[in-house]
């Protein structure tokens, strides 16, 4: 091997400081070796990595390369090194999850309540994460599990479709469009848009629906997390379309929730790596959280055995 592990810990540590001196105090040996080191591993490669004027190091391009390629090996030997800890410390086990972001508002944290007080010695480290990046979270095994808003298509991943929803409306108290039943599309052109980026999945989904009904539309607030719309539709910024999931629960006081007439369906999915054997964890959090679907009335399957799992307003 011409490029050792020793040999990528001193390179990243001088591209992540700047200077031979920065990377030596950053490993705790003395500036000499990280400076042999560097030549020694500028030989064997056959690559320079640092241009040198005047006592100042300048990363070529070869080295802004391997750069990126060296960190992604980092990240993983950190998550296999927690991952041993955890073993050490913690023998009932982990699971690591992740959701879209509206699912950790109402949908997933009952499930995860559940499952806590079920195997209270299991750690869950939990995040959330946009549809573009959960192919990258499973494969490179920084999460078991994800629940996805809408479903994905990679040939890498299982997916399983598992309850269904839809976008709606929201409007601000007192708002005329808060006395109807049912909310046109065509009616919300008629007031500011709070609208998700066309560029993303939501906001691709809405502009689809809008394009059907021949509506011509434009953002006055353009948002990429419904987080946001409904803050902004709290405050009176406008009128936006989210998903269901993201205003479910508590909801947001200040903030009237309205079905749209035009139905804009939604797929919720688990998803998981083809190359990995989901753990015991997965399989029954999967369960549960396709049990949860059932008796909140979304679940794409018929019920069994499951075990209702309280709304947060109860």
């Amino acid at each position: 091997m011409r490029f050792k592990f020793r040999q990528m810990e001193v390179f990243r540590a001088v591209m992540l400081t700047g200077s031979m001196n920065g990377a030596a105090r950053l490993l705790y040996v003395s500036q000499p070796a990280v400076s042999r080191l560097i030549a020694h591993t500028e030989r064997t490669l056959g690559l320079r990595l640092f241009d040198r004027e005047r006592g100042k190091l300048t990363p070529t391009a070869e080295a802004e390369l391997l750069f990126k390629e060296v960190g992604a090996l980092f990240e993983e030997a950190v998550r296999i090194d927690e991952f041993a800890r955890d073993l050490s410390s913690n023998p009932a086990g982990n699971l690591r999850l992740c959701s879209s972001p509206s699912l950790a508002l109402n949908f997933v944290p009952p499930v995860v309540a559940r499952y806590l007080a079920l195997h209270p010695q299991v750690r869950v480290k939990f995040h959330t994460t946009l549809l573009s990046n959960i192919a990258d979270e499973l494969l490179a095994r920084k999460v078991e599990l994800a629940v996805s808003v809408l479903p994905l298509d990679h040939p890498n991943l299982v997916v399983e479709p598992f309850a269904s929803g839809r976008m709606v409306c929201i409007v601000p108290e007192g708002h005329p469009l808060a006395r109807l039943e049912a909310v046109e599309l065509r009616a919300l052109v008629d007031y500011p848009l709070i609208a998700y980026a066309r560029g993303i999945p939501f906001g691709q989904l809405v502009a689809s629906a809008f394009e059907r009904a021949g509506i011509q539309w434009q953002a006055a607030v353009e948002i990429v997390r419904a987080e946001s719309a409904c803050a902004f539709v709290r405050d009176g910024a406008g009128v936006a379309i989210v998903d269901e999931f993201s205003v479910g629960g508590w909801g947001w006081p200040g903030v009237v929730v309205r079905p749209l007439a035009e139905v804009i369906p939604l797929t919720l999915s688990l998803l998981r790596s083809r190359f990995d054997r989901p753990s015991a964890h997965v399989r029954e959090l999967s369960r549960m959280l396709r049990q949860h679907a059932r008796f909140t009335g979304r679940g794409l399957d018929e019920p069994d055995d499951a075990v209702r799992l309280p709304d947060r307003a109860e």
